[in-house]
């Protein structure tokens, strides 16, 4: 699979070049532009996947240039990067098209969290996998049914999600920004206690075959094992 294309539009040169090198370790493929006219022309010049724009620019401010790429792609994601915090600030992102808005300073991680569950939801697999095997359990996303040899357990639509989630990082660290963003769409407190309370739910339906795990890495995410 071809590593994503992002368009990144920051006029803070330390800022962007630090963003360019991250995106880059985690194998995104970046093209760094430092105001809105230039976006624009490498926008038009070349094939994108996502785009990440600063608002507060010169020549050609970030909502601008967002509406500017929706003419020539309505679908594009697009983020907003910025200082702005006032919530009318973040409406106006949003009906700018924005997927997300993340407020300076950034936090790498959580951006890399989102940006691939932007673009999981922009480009989903078409052969997506739909049942799942775990131990001696079979898992079939579509009907959320989680079946052993002798019982069977239907998941609500979040559990499915997150088992799902799981399964495909299976015998590995699942992060819990990337569940978050992608299921609950928010990092906070209570959406943490959410996701806590679903997994102590996911763990007792697994206890159907003994030898299944799923481990809580203190502060980084689960890990199921089988």
């Amino acid at each position: 699979m071809n590593a994503p294309r992002i368009l990144l539009v920051e006029d803070n040169q330390t800022l962007g070049y630090a963003l360019r090198t991250y995106l880059e370790m985690h194998h995104f493929r970046v093209t760094l532009e430092p105001d809105g006219v230039k976006g624009k022309t490498a926008f038009l010049s070349q094939s994108f996947d996502i785009c990440i724009l600063d608002v507060m620019m010169p020549e050609m401010d970030g909502f601008t240039l967002a509406e500017e790429i929706k003419k020539i792609n309505p679908d594009m994601p697009m983020v907003f990067l910025t200082a702005r915090t006032m919530k009318i600030d973040k409406l106006q992102g949003f009906q700018k098209g924005a997927d997300d808005y993340i407020v300076k300073p950034v936090d790498e991680e959580e951006l890399i969290a989102r940006i691939r569950a932007i673009l999981r939801r922009a480009h989903p697999s078409p052969q997506r996998i739909t049942t799942y095997t775990i131990g001696t359990l079979q898992f079939d996303l579509n009907s959320r049914r989680l079946l052993s040899e002798t019982d069977s357990v239907v998941l609500t639509e979040k559990e499915a999600e997150l088992l799902r989630m799981l399964c495909e990082k299976k015998n590995q660290l699942l992060d819990r920004k990337v569940v978050l963003l992608e299921l609950w769409g928010k990092v906070d407190y209570f959406n943490r206690r959410s996701m806590d309370v679903h997994m102590a739910k996911l763990r007792k339906y697994l206890a159907l075959d003994v030898k299944i795990s799923l481990t809580n890495v203190h502060g980084k995410g689960y890990i199921l094992e089988d």
